[in-house]
């Protein structure tokens, strides 16, 4: 492990602004290599962050399944060009930006009016053709995250003019690696690892390995730091309480409801199995659009997936 040495055999762009980089780890214990490359793929996939297009505003739009007159694409197509957009941020608080365009023209990102802190990767991804002289104006919200974001509903809540997007703010597109052994001139045995790693170009492949590592050293750095609690009967009374009631924190999706129950309990605020249990059977029905059916389904689901019986 003294001669451990990380070295970039490969750095390049490819097509749409993404970026391609190889790596090679020398010097690794036998066994090092699986463990080392496990750990740092995970993390790049579901670690790194980033910033995307999470909902959007159309002037005169009412719903996803409009269309904009004199434009070629309807709401749906263009949604879905959105989701091309790749971006970077100096700041991770959300952001807005804006497109005003008089046709006929074909829209590009590049058309995009950007805060100073978001820049667009691919500025030439197509949004939509405009084949008259109709004037076109979309406003952007720019959110940060991890991971992705399903678009929950149609509209957000604080403004009904305002259509989500499913957000994808993961950076990395692919990550690969494998592990070779080599011999020395004693036939001592060590490994090496080739990590390849995809981005879209919001970072580039060597920015990534390195806070995959940073993130990877901070939490072993928490687990060694971390003092153990003296309190046991905290610990026990904690335990206790999650048995008693293991099933209270799990969400409502995990039901596999029908769309109709389903909705009718997320309006309610109802999020986990142990909001549902506040509800007796006749306050159930009284919710909004609530039906005697969807109360069947929510009893019998809740009997045969959990053992729970609604008195």
């Amino acid at each position: 492990m003294s001669n451990l040495s990380i070295k970039c055999l490969k750095s390049e762009k490819i097509e749409s602004g993404a970026c391609h980089g190889q790596f090679l780890i020398n010097s690794l214990r036998p066994g090092q290599g699986i463990t080392i490359g496990n750990q740092l793929r995970r993390v790049l996939l579901n670690d790194l962050g980033g910033v995307a297009i999470s909902a959007v505003r159309i002037a005169g739009i009412s719903h996803e399944f409009s269309t904009i007159p004199g434009v070629r694409e309807d709401i749906l197509e263009i949604l879905l060009n959105l989701k091309e957009i790749v971006l970077k941020s100096k700041t991770q608080t959300p952001q807005f930006g804006r497109l005003k365009i008089q046709g006929p023209a074909v829209v590009t990102a590049d058309l995009i009016q950007l805060p100073s802190t978001i820049e667009i990767v691919n500025s030439h991804q197509y949004i939509m053709t405009i084949s008259t002289s109709n004037i076109v104006e979309i406003e952007f919200k720019f959110e940060y995250g991890t991971g992705y974001k399903l678009a929950s509903q149609s509209f957000l809540e604080e403004n009904e003019n305002y259509l989500q997007l499913d957000a994808i703010f993961m950076p990395i597109q692919k990550v690969d690696f494998k592990i070779e052994n080599v011999y020395d001139n004693r036939n001592s045995l060590t490994e090496r690892l080739l990590l390849d790693i995809w981005t879209n170009g919001s970072i580039s492949p060597n920015e990534a390995i390195k806070m995959a590592a940073e993130i990877t050293i901070d939490l072993f750095t928490a687990l060694l730091e971390n003092k153990a609690t003296n309190s046991q009967e905290e610990v026990k009374s904690k335990t206790s309480s999650l048995s008693i009631e293991p099933y209270t924190n799990i969400a409502i999706e995990e039901l596999q409801l029908s769309v109709r129950a389903y909705n009718c309990l997320k309006k309610a605020q109802i999020n986990t199995v142990g909001d549902l249990l506040q509800y007796s059977p006749e306050k159930l029905q009284e919710l909004k659009n609530f039906g005697r059916k969807s109360a069947d389904e929510v009893f019998f689901t809740l009997k045969n997936k959990l053992g729970i019986i609604l008195k």
